[in-house]
């Protein structure tokens, strides 16, 4: 039992490198969160932000509640370039009480996208019918496919990572659902920036999202010999 616990607690490094990966790794992960975290002050459509969104400043004077929960997720930007942050340069990528702090924060974000999709749901949106099929297949079909992945292989996935994961499928399923309802807005070029920008920075998220279910399944669980305890 003796050389177990040390054997155990001599790993306890290695356990915290895996959750924090590579230097380089994160690094190039916290470019495209560096620049998501100017898209709530940037114009989406018609000149407004995420950040005139969410303080109800539409033109119009139409600001709601769609709006406020539509352009929320955009500052999930800001708890992600903190999380790159500390596994660059912290001694731990996470604390318990952050984490469980930045699992409220996506599970409001995931209802708050959810509630979004409801009149496309059902079907007072007035959009196109396939704008309504991309927002729902999109919205829903992140969410779903991301929690039924991590609950599938929560035991190979650090609970650093998996907080990456709920990170990367809130953002990502409400930027999809944005993307595609504003993607016929008219105007110039910086009156719709943010959803230019927003419409090159998804495809790396996408990518860091698919690598982190990639990982889980590469992953092995550890196997620990009961004769030797």
């Amino acid at each position: 039992m003796e050389d177990h616990s040390m054997a155990t607690h001599g790993s306890r490094p290695a356990r915290i490198e895996n959750e924090k990966g590579s230097t380089w790794s994160n690094a190039i992960a916290l470019l495209p969160w560096l620049i998501a975290g100017v898209v709530p002050f940037l114009p989406f459509a018609f000149d407004t932000s995420p950040w005139d969104a969410v303080t109800l400043r539409v033109p119009g004077n139409q600001g709601n509640w769609w709006h406020f929960l539509a352009g929320a997720p955009f500052f999930l930007a800001y708890p992600m370039i903190w999380l790159r942050l500390r596994a660059l340069f912290a001694a731990q990528p996470s604390t318990v009480v952050g984490r469980r702090i930045l699992w409220g924060v996506v599970g409001s974000s995931i209802l708050g996208t959810t509630l979004v999709q409801v009149p496309f749901l059902l079907h007072l949106a007035g959009t196109s019918e396939w704008q309504r099929l991309s927002v729902l297949s999109l919205g829903f079909g992140t969410v779903l496919t991301s929690l039924a992945i991590l609950f599938l292989r929560r035991r190979h996935i650090t609970p650093t990572r998996a907080c990456l994961v709920g990170l990367d499928t809130a953002y990502l399923a409400n930027a999809a659902l944005c993307l595609v309802v504003y993607s016929g807005a008219a105007g110039n070029a910086w009156s719709k920036s943010g959803w230019l920008v927003s419409m090159v920075i998804v495809w790396p998220i996408v990518f860091e999202l698919i690598w982190h279910f990639v990982r889980s399944f590469r992953a092995q669980r550890p196997n620990i010999n009961p004769s030797k305890t």
